[in-house]
Parts: C-alpha cells; sequence; structure tokens
C-alpha cells in the first residue's frame, strides 16, 4: 500500500531544494553571463529567487506540518524538523528583511552603485549575508534530501 503523506513529502522536498539549486547554482549565475546590464539582471534574479523564497515557505510549512503530525510527541527529537524550522527562518530573514533593505539601497540609487560609495559597500555586504544564507539553506535542503526526512531521529 501506498503511503501518500510520504509520497507527498518527497515531491514537495524535491521541488524545493531542486528549486533552490537549479535558481542559486544555474539560473541566477547563466543570467548575469548573458545580461550584461547587472542592474537588469539583477532585477530578475531578485524576482526568481523572491518565488523561489515563497515557494520554500509553503513547500517548508507544508512539510513541517507534516513531519509534526507523523512523529506525534517525539518531533523535538527529530533533526530534521530542526533543519526544516532553521530554513524557514533563514528564508523570512532573506526575503523579509535583507531584500527590503537591498531594494531600498537599490531604488535610492536607480543608475547603479558607484564602486567604492557607501552605498555599494552596504550593499555588497547584505548581497553577502544574503548568499551565505541562501547557502546554508541549499545545504540544508540537500542534507534532508540525501537523508530523508524520516531518517533516524538521533541522526
Amino acid at each position: 500500500m501506498f503511503d501518500y503523506m510520504t509520497i507527498g513529502q518527497r515531491i514537495l522536498l524535491t521541488l524545493w531544494v531542486g528549486t533552490l539549486w537549479a535558481i542559486g547554482y544555474i539560473a541566477a549565475p547563466v543570467l548575469f553571463n548573458v545580461i550584461f546590464d547587472r542592474f537588469v539582471a539583477g532585477g530578475i534574479a531578485g524576482k526568481m529567487f523572491m518565488a523561489v523564497n515563497y515557494l520554500g515557505l509553503a513547500c517548508g510549512a507544508l512539510l513541517l506540518a507534516s513531519l509534526i503530525y507523523q512523529t506525534g510527541a517525539a518531533w523535538r527529537r527529530r533533526w530534521q524538523v530542526w533543519v526544516l524550522v532553521a530554513m524557514l527562518v533563514l528564508i523570512v530573514a532573506m526575503e523579509f528583511v535583507l531584500q527590503p533593505l537591498m531594494q531600498a539601497l537599490k531604488m535610492a540609487s536607480p543608475q547603479g552603485f558607484t564602486a567604492g560609495t557607501p552605498e555599494a559597500a552596504r550593499f555588497g555586504m547584505l548581497h553577502g549575508v544574503s548568499s551565505l544564507l541562501y547557502l546554508a539553506t541549499s545545504l540544508m535542503g540537500l542534507a534532508l534530501v540525501a537523508f530523508g526526512l524520516r531518517g533516524n531521529s538521533q541522526s
């Protein structure tokens, strides 16, 4: 007999983590290699990352709820639950803290940033933090794919 919840979890996890890797490490770099106007490429990449973030919030919330439902009171001892929580927290930080700050800087400099200015340095710092959070989210997602959502709770 099929375990429809497990099948659904696998589909959601594959969709989410696959999208993280495809957009972040394939589509965005290709975009910047094809579109030489970094401002335009950045705008398009920003829209793609926003879509990835909202997809992640939806998939992550569904996965978290289903995993808690499946494991009952034992959910607190499942490393997979805490990885999902961490991924969701990082997505919230990227989408609702860092992106608005970066967007405000871009709106204040509609022609782009001049190298060496405080605005360029601040944008670079925010972009770097966002990139690190995205990498951490991607690696945690990869761990969930590799070890599964229902693996050994002591792992």
